[in-house]
Parts: C-alpha cells; structure tokens; sequence
C-alpha cells in the first residue's frame, strides 16, 4: 500500500501540470475568496441548504461555468487533461447520499473543508480524518462494493452529445452558468 501511495507522488511528479508557484498562487485566489464570502463558516452552508442564503449557489455556478469554459479550452489547446470518470448510477447514489450526510453534520463540503481546518476548527478535523479512514476503507474493499455500484452507463459528456460543436457547446454551456450566477437573487443571512 506504501508503494502505491509513493507511485501516486511519482506518477504527479512526472506529469506537466505547471509550476508549483501557480499551483500555489492558484490555492491563494482560492483561499482570499473563500475568505472574503465567508462560504467556509458553518452559516452560509446552513443558509444554503434551508435556501436563505444564496452565496454558496451563486459562487458554484459562477465558478463551474468559468472552469467549464476555461478547461475546455485549454484541454483543445494541450495546456491541461482531463479523465472522465464513467457514470455508475449505484455508486453516484450511494456515494451522494454519504456526501450529503457529512455535508448536513460538519456543515463543510471538501473545497472548504481544508480552510475551516487551517482556521482551527478541530470538528472538521475529526471530520477530515473519519472521511479519509472512509476512503481507505472503500478502497480495500472495492471489490465488494462493485456489486453495489452497478454497471457502467459509459462516459458521456456535453462534448460526446454534441459532436461537431463541441467547442459552441461547451461556451454556451458556462455562459449558461454564469448568467445564472448573476440572476439568482442575493440572498444573505446575518450571520453574525
């Protein structure tokens, strides 16, 4: 198991994902945003989930339709990759309704979970390590939960749907999303 934890580090190593000084410089624009809209606090995930507060919403799809944008492009362009994953309703369903639990109890999702730790708060630790024992877990026993899982519904995905306009598709698609971003009201509780 030591090997391949170590082949992981290896295998990342060897890939050409950038300078750890943009990788860094990434994680800091994420960390002041994060900070600055407060979306690691328990409140705003609370507010999210009884729909009072629409931060969380507005960030997610702010954020999907300009990744959603910018991957794609540069994927074209040979600046990144991508692995799709395929669709395997069992394990989304079980695996959702697992994520959806430690969502409802730390009121952390795992993008703000780190944060809350860095900030100190020992319940998302305790957390963090019971979710990592869950993947260990899961992991030596995946052969038994293949049965669980279901079979594979391949890997579709906007591109494979629409062949010929991949690149239009994928535009309108984040547009999509970011002018919903903008429209959903702004919603804030008083959390403080």
């Amino acid at each position: 198991m030591i090997d391949r934890i170590l082949s992981i580090f290896t295998t990342v190593g060897q890939e050409s994902h950038g300078s750890v000084g943009v990788v860094l410089f990434i994680g800091f624009i994420f960390g002041v945003i994060v900070q600055y809209t407060r979306v690691a606090e328990f409140e705003k995930i609370a507010g999210f989930a009884m729909l009072r507060d629409t931060i969380v919403p507005k960030m997610l799809f702010l954020a999907i339709g300009i990744a959603s944008i910018g991957l794609y492009f540069m994927v074209e362009m040979g600046y990144a990759q991508y692995h799709i994953k395929p669709v395997i309703l069992g394990g989304l369903i079980v695996g959702g309704a697992i994520f959806g639990i430690g969502m409802a109890i730390l009121g952390k999702c795992p993008g703000t979970g780190p944060v809350s730790i860095a900030e100190g708060r020992i319940d998302v630790l305790v957390g963090a390590v019971g979710g990592l024992f869950g993947g260990l877990f899961f992991t030596l026993y995946y052969d038994k939960f293949k049965m669980i899982m279901g079979t594979s519904l391949g890997k579709p995905t906007l591109t494979t749907i629409f062949v010929g306009h991949e690149g239009l598709a994928m535009l309108l698609f984040g547009i999509a999303l970011i002018i919903i971003s903008i429209i959903i009201p702004l919603r804030e509780l008083d959390d403080k």
